[in-house]
């Protein structure tokens, strides 16, 4: 997909388009083509999570004065917290973008948590390096949405899945769900695991990270999807 079109997603036409091109690079790409020019967008992610850091406290300074310092830090902890970079990145369709390496795409790299929150922050930094920072604070309180105020929300999004899975079979009577890794790929150093969460010998769900606490999750939250009932939690 091209940058024009991912330009009408975020709804901001960029003056140096290298840098929105940047912020989807992952390092994994840099080793197999001599086209890519710019780098990966790892120094974008570390401005990003700088701006992102301001202005979300700057928003909810602001916005929930009811909050005392404790509460502030809490509610950005949240809002800034990979998963929930992850969900907005998911809705940005993001993953879609990213140019990764044919290994590591294979292997599920395009989807993992860690990468979608990491691409939403270089996205966020190539905004505020193109457009300055009111444009980056639009961008992000845009697509936030009513998590700035709606704090409710931020634990409902970020909850732990496997737990939610679990509460609800012991609900009706049946047994824990059971985690399996079925495999394991990708580098060393940023190996992707898939696992499979499986009730009663029968596979309900599967999910993939670059740690196994995050495939459980993302298994977890396929469960919940498929039976239905996340909406409702």
């Amino acid at each position: 997909m091209g940058i024009e079109k991912l330009e009408q997603i975020l709804e901001v036409e960029f003056k140096d388009k290298s840098l929105l091109a940047q912020s989807l690079v992952h390092r994994s790409a840099l080793n197999e083509t001599d086209d890519l020019t710019l780098g990966s967008y790892e120094r974008l992610e570390f401005l990003g999570d700088a701006v992102l850091d301001l202005v979300v406290s700057q928003e909810l300074y602001a916005r929930c004065q009811h909050l005392d310092e404790g509460g502030l830090s809490k509610g950005r902890s949240n809002l800034v917290r990979g998963s929930t970079l992850a969900i907005i990145a998911q809705e940005l369709t993001l993953g879609e973008f990213l140019v990764l390496g044919r290994g590591y795409s294979e292997s599920g790299g395009r989807n993992t948590e860690s990468n979608l929150a990491a691409a939403y922050e270089a996205v966020v930094a190539a905004i505020y390096l193109d457009q300055g920072l009111d444009c980056a604070r639009n961008f992000i309180t845009r697509t936030y949405g009513n998590r700035l105020t709606d704090l409710t929300s931020i634990h409902t999004e970020t909850n732990n899945y496997k737990s939610l899975l679990q509460e609800h079979y012991q609900g009706i009577g049946k047994p824990s769900p059971s985690y399996k890794v079925i495999s394991m790929e990708g580098p060393d150093h940023e190996p992707i695991f898939t696992i499979q969460v499986s009730l009663e010998e029968n596979v309900i769900g599967t999910g993939t990270g670059t740690r196994k606490s995050e495939a459980e999750q993302n298994a977890a939250s396929d469960a919940l999807s498929k039976l239905t009932i996340a909406t409702r939690i």
